[in-house]
């Protein structure tokens, strides 16, 4: 069976640089990062980091969003249905019988559901009584609170994926999306990832020395991908969400395609839960380059995962020199935004998108010395980089291992 065209027809986002593509880009030509000092967590004993990037404010509308139909919801699974209910829009589909035909379906994925609803549990747990535990605490704490509340939402009936894989589950999300278009068993996906921004998250990361400390009263000079003097990773949230449609489908009801994706690779390096291993991620981009069916000239640029992080930055660098050769564009948006953790997947791929359709890609922040050990790249500075291309890559690397590759197309 030949494998099916897969469109962008919609895309919606809520992000700390804005939410739609001009407020996007011009956040980026600014070249300031959106990083600041989070109040809030000086009251955590023991927390070393304090910095963190909050999406910027958005408004659901009174007249969908309301008691009852956001009951169920957490702060992550209300800005992952709000940034499907844009892109849908945006794909002239709101309303279109195909959203609850089962034709269509969500991939979509955060690293858990509301930090919160988890600590009602916990509370629970350490008081031993069930007050404050309601019927929907579980479904606000579940890892997939997201996919299910959006599907709720819209009333979709199609395939459910599910990606619940840390910093890898907005590109799964489009992934497996992506896959479910090209093999004919959706005609239509809803794909992307959410997350909230919560203090027990830089939490996690403290604890394994991978959060920025040592700018806390500088908030905007990190994170600082690929730079000698980097210190470790900024936490941000927000929520991004594709509409993917087999091309015949959307072009027969004259939707306007934004892109294409044309390549997916995914693959673990089955060895550490946090220590990157360069051969895998080089692997992933090279079945990324094989589903595409292009060859390595074909990409000029990356969007890297980029974490600001002292072994994934070098495993990464050396990685995508190994497969796509020193010349190569490379960039980090995590500079500007932080790490959004199940979200950035889609909100860095739609990022990418929209620097194609400028033909300029956005520099690295804070990208001042570039640490030796990382691999010989073509590393965007101050001012970026004007470049004419039809395609790019995105890449994201997840704890257990999990490392993918997308490849976008600029129609």
């Amino acid at each position: 069976m030949s494998k099916k065209r897969v469109v962008i027809t919609g895309i919606g986002a809520l992000s700390p640089l804005g939410h739609d593509a001009e407020t996007v880009l011009d956040s980026l030509r600014a070249e300031t990062n959106k990083v600041q000092r989070i109040p809030e967590w000086a009251g955590y004993e023991g927390l070393n980091t304090q910095v963190g990037v909050p999406c910027a404010p958005f408004e659901l509308p009174a007249d969908r969003y309301n008691r009852k139909s956001m009951r169920s919801m957490g702060r992550v699974a209300q800005m992952a249905t709000r940034s499907a209910e844009l892109a849908l829009e945006q794909a002239g589909l709101i309303g279109d019988p195909l959203v609850t035909s089962g034709r269509l379906g969500v991939s979509f994925g955060s690293s858990s559901g509301t930090p919160s609803a988890i600590g009602d549990f916990g509370r629970m747990m350490s008081a031993k009584s069930i007050e404050g535990i309601n019927a929907n605490t579980y479904v606000k704490m579940m890892s997939h609170t997201a996919t299910v509340n959006i599907a709720v939402f819209f009333g979709i009936t199609g395939r459910i994926i599910t990606t619940s894989s840390a910093c890898t589950s907005g590109s799964q999300g489009l992934g497996y999306a992506y896959e479910a278009v090209q093999s004919g068993k959706q005609v239509a996906m809803l794909a992307g990832g959410a997350e909230e921004l919560d203090a027990t998250q830089a939490a996690v990361f403290d604890t394994l020395f991978a959060t920025s400390t040592k700018y806390n009263d500088q908030p905007r000079t990190t994170p600082r991908p690929f730079d000698k003097d980097r210190d470790g990773l900024v936490l941000g949230e927000g929520a991004c969400t594709f509409v993917l449609e087999e091309y015949e489908h959307a072009k027969a009801r004259g939707a306007q395609m934004l892109g294409e994706i044309v390549g997916y690779g995914t693959n673990c390096d089955g060895t550490h839960v946090t220590q990157p291993q360069s051969a895998t991620m080089a692997q992933a981009m090279r079945l990324a380059l094989e589903d595409a069916g292009l060859p390595i000239g074909a990409i000029p640029y990356v969007n890297a995962h980029g974490t600001s992080t002292d072994q994934g930055d070098v495993a990464e660098s050396q990685a995508t020199q190994a497969v796509l050769g020193p010349r190569t564009a490379i960039s980090s948006l995590k500079s500007y935004m932080g790490h959004t953790l199940g979200a950035c997947g889609a909100l860095e791929a739609w990022m990418t998108l929209e620097m194609m359709k400028a033909g300029w890609f956005a520099p690295t922040l804070n990208l001042q010395h570039v640490d030796p050990r990382c691999g010989e790249l073509d590393y965007v500075l101050a001012g970026g980089q004007r470049l004419d291309t039809e395609f790019a890559m995105s890449n994201n690397f997840a704890f257990g291992g999990i490392n993918t590759s997308l490849i976008l197309r600029r129609l």
